[in-house]
């Protein structure tokens, strides 16, 4: 059981984490570079600004991807730990380098909590940062029982949910979930300097949504996108050839309105009365591949997972049906609301003929930890509520052709394990 931790880096992740573990009990250990930075999560409440007197349970090393070899090196040689974790957003570099310059590589585990914010430093950080969120385990082959279960106990502490992966594959994942991600948000944001005057009152939530991401540091961003070249260069590479066919599907369209000019409304197929219509060769072909790129993002939305009540992912649903009188609706979205769930998030399903009494039917999406509870109080409220079944695939979608499966290596590791797998 760990009852005592070393935090090794008190940023937005590692204090993070140690808040967590303080709340849970855990004497935390707090160290970083900056004695400012750890005195401030010290004053947090994340633990104690001090080296332990001996060696504690687990060391979380909460540093760049780059510094993981040697600051795992360094902590074993002072015996600072029984075990070690990180939580380096790349995993391939850090678990060779610890393979190779730590002289007890058994004792640690890579790890990654799939969380954050567009801030960083202490003071961003939050206990619950975790809640619902998995958190990428990468034993290798001598990483010992004692240290994946150190491990997998701190994922639990913080609220998470553990999943066990293989580190290369855990690369190519986050690569395409998150590394580019960035890379694209830092795009649309280096845009904007070059706007015109006035620009910002034109901005909407979208481009906040949008270029959000787009805040985190800098220095820190380098070292994690270089440390994932290699899938980052891959995915960067898929997405060039997506914006080049856009890039010529617009120059036809443009060139269309040129010679006509006319506009188009894409909702009708048909040009407005402003001129003759453009050729198929041109003006078709670029709306047929705007349009379908457009089409697959729709699509490709749909393969993440809905997150629900309290920031967790809404692996589960409650159908609820609502009687058609003023202010019913706005009743079940105030009692649903005192678990976390927002209205946006619920949906309301399209009747399969008459709804019985006249009654809308809604879907809650929570997670599964949650359902039960939310069930039970909405009986108890009079809802006539019951669990949703999972949602089925849509006719026709290509989910699924193309997808890889990605899985932990080993042998004896790939059983058993996991909670989850990537």
């Amino acid at each position: 059981m760990v009852r005592t931790m070393a935090v090794v880096g008190t940023g937005l992740i590692g204090t993070s984490v140690a808040l967590a573990a303080s709340l849970r009990g855990v004497t935390v250990f707090l160290s970083d570079r900056d004695p400012v930075a750890a005195r401030t999560a010290a004053a947090l409440g994340a633990g104690l600004a001090e080296e332990p007197v001996g060696p504690v349970d687990l060391a979380v090393l909460a540093v760049p991807p780059s510094a993981v070899g040697e600051v795992l090196a360094g902590a074993q040689r002072r015996f600072l730990a029984r075990s070690y974790t990180d939580v380096a957003s790349v995993k391939s570099v850090p678990v060779r380098m610890a393979l190779s310059q730590a002289p007890d590589p058994a004792r640690f585990v890579g790890g990654h909590p799939m969380a954050g914010r567009e801030r960083s430093g202490p003071l961003a950080a939050r206990a619950d940062l975790f809640h619902g969120r998995p958190w990428a385990l990468t034993p290798s082959e001598c990483t010992s029982d004692l240290a994946l279960a150190f491990a997998r106990e701190l994922v639990e502490l913080c609220g998470a949910v553990p999943v066990l992966t293989g580190s290369r594959d855990h690369d190519e994942v986050v690569a395409l979930t998150s590394h580019v991600p960035h890379l694209v948000a830092s795009l649309m944001a280096a845009r904007l300097r070059e706007g015109p005057e006035g620009m910002s009152r034109f901005a909407g939530q979208g481009l906040r949504d949008v270029t959000r991401i787009a805040g985190g540091d800098s220095r820190l961003w380098g070292d994690i996108l270089q440390a994932n070249a290699p899938a980052i260069a891959g995915v960067v590479r898929e997405l060039h050839a997506d914006l080049s066919r856009l890039v010529t599907a617009f120059d036809l369209l443009a060139e269309a309105a040129a010679e006509t000019g006319s506009g188009f409304d894409a909702t009708s197929g048909s040009t407005a009365d402003l001129g003759p219509a453009p050729g198929p060769s041109g003006h078709e072909r670029g709306l047929r591949a705007m349009v379908d790129l457009l089409d697959r993002g729709v699509e490709g939305l749909a393969e993440l997972p809905v997150v629900g009540a309290g920031g967790g992912v809404a692996d589960a649903g409650i159908l609820v049906a609502v009687p058609l009188r003023p202010g019913a609706l706005g009743e079940l979205l105030r009692v649903v609301g005192e678990f976390g769930v927002a209205p946006e998030e619920t949906a309301v399903l399209p009747a399969g003929g008459d709804a019985v009494g006249g009654a809308l039917e809604i879907r809650i999406p929570v997670p599964s930890a949650l359902a039960k509870p939310v069930l039970r109080t909405l009986r108890a409220e009079g809802w006539a509520a019951e669990p949703a079944a999972p949602p089925r695939p849509v006719p026709g979608s290509p989910t699924g052709s193309r997808r890889q499966t990605f899985h932990l290596h080993g042998s004896d590791r790939s059983t058993g394990r996991a909670d989850a797998h990537l």
